[in-house]
């Protein structure tokens, strides 16, 4: 199978983001109560609406994304994490690690230090294992800043967490008081 290019690749990823997470009645699709739909509703939509893909490049976009924000299972598809629409990822709750990290931008830092991290357009706030990984998602709306969360105080004060399938940790929110700020 010739490999898609880098273009390609990204607008299939883009594509399936935007109908996976946020808007599927745009294209057609309903996403089930765990946010799954069938490959072959989901490709024969895209393709209804000029965007073909095949079922090799998807398979390809699925298995290559370096974050693995896709997952498909029995002939269905699903985003990992990141929905806006209303969705249930039976994710279970777990133990965090001791800190877990987010990645934000210098103009955002001053409300987050008031109303703490809240999941904005998403069911959850989103953080990372490590700062490496919270630096690469800051770094996507600026010069990044790299806020430490104290996962397991806030888990001991009864906080929920839950682990995405691709790694990324799940939180309701994040009070200020559980936040350690740069400098």
């Amino acid at each position: 199978m010739e490999e898609p290019d880098e273009r390609r690749v990204l607008r299939i990823s883009k594509f399936l983001a935007k109908h996976l997470r946020h808007e599927p009645e745009r294209i057609g699709i309903t996403l089930d109560a765990h946010g799954w739909v069938e490959v072959e509703t989901l490709l024969a939509a895209a393709a209804e609406h000029g965007f073909t893909i095949s079922r090799a490049e998807l398979d390809q976009v699925v298995a290559d994304n370096d974050k693995q924000r896709y997952l498909i299972e029995d002939g269905r598809i699903r985003a990992s994490q990141g929905h806006s629409v209303p969705v249930d990822l039976e994710l279970p709750t777990v133990e965090p690690p001791p800190f877990l990290f987010h990645g934000t931008v210098a103009r955002s830092v001053a409300v987050i230090r008031v109303e703490g991290l809240r999941p904005m357009t998403r069911h959850h706030v989103h953080l990372s294992p490590d700062r490496e990984t919270a630096t690469r998602v800051g770094a996507r709306r600026g010069a990044p800043v790299v806020l430490a969360v104290d996962a397991g105080a806030m888990h001991e004060a009864g906080h929920a967490f839950r682990l995405s399938a691709n790694g990324v940790w799940l939180a309701e929110r994040v009070p200020p008081a559980f936040i350690r700020f740069p400098g």
